[in-house]
């Protein structure tokens, strides 16, 4: 039987990266994004949905309830970077709703479905800075620590019912908004502490997440594996 997949945040880098992957393995993938817009051909589904946005997400999870969904890859996030004297509780508060509740609520939605039919798999994308952090990244830091112990939480609750749950910690990646942010010389920069002295590719990061969130994987649960070219072991 097909099995069907929801990725958040399915419309750009890994998110798209992911879905992509799905796709081409034969699963019915639906995405979801922010925008108005077609379903691309990457997604079967495409839901509109702003984390941001409260009623968003319950209105997405009381949809959930009717789906069959065997995997979820909770991929959207944000990151506001600011001191953390001058963080804004209305932007921590932000963060926290995007990169933290609504993976929590999604999750609350599918896994009882996943329990009745005794299988499911949720990979959850956390930050190389859910596992070190650095100036400027608290808000994020503390949503990605989150997502962490709430895969842990998930995992040691569900994996005697066929439910494995487990994260994945990308390091820096090869988009545009990472040339966009760091530029030419701060991407040359930030290479010299990355052991294995390149970008990720998104299709890398994808390789790893569908691995996890497949057939393919049938004892890892509970991990946060990073993919990062050694950078936070170096």
């Amino acid at each position: 039987m097909e099995k069907r997949v929801l990725v958040t945040g399915a419309t750009r880098g890994i998110g798209e990266a992911v879905a992509r992957k799905y796709k081409t393995k034969g699963y019915f993938v639906i995405g979801t994004g922010t925008g108005d817009q077609d379903t691309p051909s990457y997604l079967n589904e495409y839901v509109k949905c702003d984390f941001s946005n409260k009623t968003d997400i319950e209105d997405l999870c009381s949809d959930l309830k009717s789906w069959k969904i065997d995997i979820l890859i909770n991929n959207a996030g944000i990151n506001i970077i600011n001191n953390f004297c001058s963080i804004r509780s209305e932007d921590f508060e932000k963060v926290q709703q995007v990169n933290v509740y609504a993976p929590f609520r999604i999750s609350q939605s599918l896994i009882p479905g996943m329990v009745e039919r005794g299988w499911g798999r949720i990979v959850s994308v956390s930050s190389v800075w859910g596992k070190i952090s650095k100036q400027g990244r608290a808000s994020y830091s503390a949503s990605k620590f989150a997502i962490d112990g709430l895969t842990l939480a998930m995992a040691n609750e569900f994996a005697s019912q066929g439910i494995l749950c487990n994260s994945v910690a990308p390091g820096f990646i090869d988009t545009k908004m990472t040339w966009n942010n760091l530029g030419q010389d701060g991407v040359a920069n930030m290479l010299k502490s990355v052991p294995i002295n390149r970008l990720a590719k998104v299709e890398e990061v994808a390789e790893l997440i569908y691995m996890l969130g497949s057939d393919q994987n049938t004892y890892i649960s509970g991990q946060n594996i990073a993919i990062d070219g050694g950078f936070t072991r170096a």
